[in-house]
């Protein structure tokens, strides 16, 4: 028994160690920020579909709808799109009075947004207006006023599939919206701006993207899963198509609440990130055998995240029963690690962070409350992985409750 666990808590710190290297070493090249191209450089060229996929969302709807009538770009490049999609509210004649043409979806069998999102990208295409892209926003989300000249500019360079910058528009309502806020924030400079550096590919966050309207007719969107960015982001890496980012196009993302709220949203990350694993894992570890393809590579990895959670969990707990009970059978064991090496390693990753966030002038004194909390953030991953793998197969959609009226006006002028 006692060479098992020797020989499981081996397996357990290499893999967490040569993984922790990896995203750490692509991280650094996120630290040292290029100098941005003016997109004014850019003119205004690229005509968009902008969608926004909405289910009961009478609160927040005429709010995202004013921000995008507010975008630096002519009004007559772009539409906007709101699918009011098995509503029970006002949320189609809100967005109508407010100025964006609704499409009304009734299914209750297909559920959730993927299906929405296809839907309306078959209309798009049989349109009499023809669009060069669109761009899909959720309705709780607020846009920056620069978002389409952004987006104008990267495909103007050539780039097919973009990605804006996912902030937070109340980072402070509890220690949960914090603790994402400081997650999003982290993911934002230290995974996907150094991807878009190495010419990596960066991950679709599910709003605030723009996908070029050929390429989406050449693969189609097919993404249906309760995690159609991720599975629309691996769909494109086996096709060779990298998704681009745009550090200054902001979208201002509502974050759930309560414990309870953020439980089940993560929950259904992880069934949808479980469900394209068990799919995505393999072809894309043969394309990155057969052709030596790095981005496969990355996408792989990034598939595999989930169990390092769960691994870094197990490890960390472990190290800690270790220190607090000696004499217990783990105690006696020789571990790769000695626990001081440890307990280093976690504590580097700890700090790592407010660095990080101190770099991305996000840092306040109630920034630093949030990372006293933002531990157990981290940890409460561990068991919402192990229900989220468990239950992969579950398809039922479960809706985020969107409450906060906040303006682009007001989030500005805070």
């Amino acid at each position: 028994m006692d060479k098992l666990i020797f020989l499981f808590t081996q397996f357990l710190q290499i893999t967490v160690f040569v993984m922790g290297c990896y995203f750490f070493s692509i991280s650094v090249f996120g630290w040292i920020k290029r100098k941005e191209e003016n997109p004014l450089d850019y003119p205004p060229q690229k005509r968009f579909a902008v969608v926004i996929a909405a289910h009961n969302e009478e609160l927040v709807i005429p709010h995202i709808i004013d921000s995008l009538l507010r975008q630096n770009y002519p009004r007559e490049l772009y539409d906007i799109f709101v699918i009011a999609d098995n509503c029970t509210d006002r949320t189609g004649e809100i967005a109508q009075a407010h100025g964006a043409i609704v499409y009304t979806r009734e299914n209750r069998k297909q559920r959730g947004k993927g299906y929405a999102l296809e839907w309306m990208f078959e209309k798009i295409f049989t349109m009499g207006k023809k669009y060069d892209a669109v761009s899909v926003f959720d309705a709780d989300n607020l846009v920056s006023s620069n978002f389409l000249r952004e987006m104008n500019m990267q495909l103007c360079k050539g780039y097919k599939v973009v990605q804006g910058y996912i902030d937070s528009k109340n980072p402070f309502d509890s220690w949960i919206t914090c603790s994402y806020s400081i997650a999003f924030w982290l993911s934002n400079r230290i995974f996907q701006l150094p991807r878009y550096y190495l010419g990596l590919t960066c991950g679709l966050c599910g709003t605030g993207f723009c996908v070029d309207l050929e390429v989406l007719r050449r693969i189609g969107w097919g993404a249906t899963c309760l995690t159609e960015d991720l599975e629309f982001t691996v769909k494109l890496a086996l096709n060779d198509i990298k998704v681009a980012w745009a550090h200054n196009a902001v979208v201002y993302d509502e974050k759930p609440i309560t414990l309870k709220q953020s439980w089940k949203q993560r929950k259904r990350w992880m069934q949808g990130h479980a469900d394209c694993a068990s799919r995505y894992l393999i072809p894309l570890l043969k394309k990155t055998l057969r052709e030596g393809n790095l981005v496969a590579f990355d996408c792989a990895i990034y598939l595999f995240q989930p169990i390092r959670f769960i691994l870094v969990g197990l490890a960390t707990v472990m190290m800690w029963i270790q220190a607090i009970y000696p004499h217990s059978p783990l105690f006696h064991l020789k571990y790769t690690f000695p626990p001081e090496l440890w307990n280093i390693f976690v504590l580097f990753q700890l700090l790592y962070g407010p660095l990080v966030i101190l770099a991305e002038k996000k840092f306040s004194p109630a920034v630093i409350w949030g990372f006293m909390i933002y531990p157990v953030y981290c940890l409460s991953w561990v068991p919402i992985t192990i229900q989220g793998f468990l239950s992969k197969n579950d398809k039922y959609w479960h809706h985020t409750i969107h409450t906060r009226k906040i303006s682009i006006n007001d989030l500005e002028k805070a």
